[in-house]
């Protein structure tokens, strides 16, 4: 796992979650949707969703920017 983003968690169960690899970086299969990069202000980015918390918790959502790959995440 070692080309893996890995998020965790600081609680007694320690979650892990892959967001997305580094070779699926390049792929270009992702949804995409209108959203501001806040990095350089483009209006593309691709989007998915992760349980990142509790399942009685929404899901957070994660864009990338489709021009400088910047990625950032809406908790919703």
């Amino acid at each position: 796992m070692e080309d893996d983003i890995v998020y965790s968690r600081n609680n007694k169960e320690q979650d892990k979650i892959v967001v997305i690899g580094r070779k699926e970086r390049n792929l270009r299969t992702l949804p995409q949707t209108k959203a501001k990069c806040p990095k350089c202000e483009n209006t593309q980015a691709y989007w998915w969703m992760v349980q990142t918390r509790g399942i009685d918790e929404s899901a957070t959502q994660f864009f990338r920017c489709t021009k400088c790959s910047h990625t950032w995440r809406d908790y919703g």
